[in-house]
């Protein structure tokens, strides 16, 4: 690239806070599962930390392996990354500037890629860093980003994301409702509904019939002892809907990535103290205090 050129200029996110002027068609197609972890990082960083954003290929590649609202956690080298950030380019999604001192950079396309606005692109950069959940966990993890209310106010969103292919039902609308993002190549789908096919009913309890006791009688017709009634077999216990145990391994596995991170924010914090503390003591003798 000409590092005579000057970068492009950043655009700006979209002020319609719903949605964004609508497509004439479409012009996102299915991506990689690492040009979608790039191209969500791309998106939640220029959200989170607007100062450090474009992202460097290091910046991008720490993003990318990050274990905190990342499902699965990633570790991608350089190399895959910029081979994710190619994809993206080729496809339209990402463009490569240059900032002072010549650092290559790297920033989205995405509001125009996907025709979304500024609660779509929250809502798709979850979707894109966490892949399936439930409606009500993608409210909590967007709202980070975008003020989202309630669940009331994320369905017609929702709804929107859908009628383009964006967002897909996994399993039926109603509680513990679950989504995905549409940018699955198609070798992809078979696996990601997996988790969520073959629900079924809980077993029906046992008939009145079946629990009354048949009565014997003898050969001359008169009643006899009363035989015993066939044990009732208890009710099958209530099958465990697969998309259930997989939002359960979910949460545990970001359970265990926030308590991890957590831990380094407190060492980080002591390490600053004391780097702190230092100073404060060469600034004393410096001044003879």
């Amino acid at each position: 690239m000409n590092h005579n050129e000057f970068p492009a200029p950043e655009p700006t996110e979209p002020t319609n806070q719903e949605a964004a002027a609508p497509t004439p068609e479409k012009t996102w197609l299915p991506i990689s599962a690492r040009a979608r972890r790039v191209l969500g990082v791309l998106f939640e960083k220029a959200k989170t930390t607007p100062n450090s954003y474009p992202l460097t290929l290091n910046a991008l590649t720490n993003g990318c392996n990050q274990k905190s609202n990342r499902y699965p956690v990633m570790h991608l080298e350089l190399a895959d990354v910029e081979d994710a950030i190619e994809e993206l380019r080729e496809a339209g999604a990402a463009t490569l500037i240059q900032g002072a001192g010549w650092t290559e950079k790297y920033r989205h396309n995405a509001y125009e890629w996907l025709g979304v606005g500024k609660v779509e692109s929250a809502v798709m950069t979850e979707l894109l860093l966490r892949g399936a959940q439930t409606i009500g966990e993608l409210r909590g993890r967007a709202a980070r980003m975008e003020a989202i209310a309630d669940l009331n106010e994320l369905r017609p969103i929702l709804d929107g994301l859908k009628a383009r292919g964006l967002v897909v039902s996994l399993t039926p609308t109603g509680r513990g409702h679950v989504v995905t993002h549409g940018l699955y190549l198609d070798r992809e789908w078979d696996k990601v509904r997996a988790p969520y096919e073959g629900q079924t009913l809980d077993a029906p309890p046992p008939s009145a019939a079946a629990a009354a006791a048949p009565v014997a009688r003898s050969e001359s017709g008169d009643p006899a002892a009363p035989v015993a009634a066939p044990p009732i077999a208890a009710p099958a216990p209530p099958a465990i809907e697969p998309g259930l145990i997989a939002a359960m391994e979910r949460q545990f596995d970001e359970m265990k990535s926030q308590i991890g991170e957590l831990r380094q924010t407190v060492e980080e914090t002591q390490t600053g103290l004391a780097e702190t503390q230092e100073e404060l003591r060469r600034l004393k003798d410096d001044l003879g205090v």
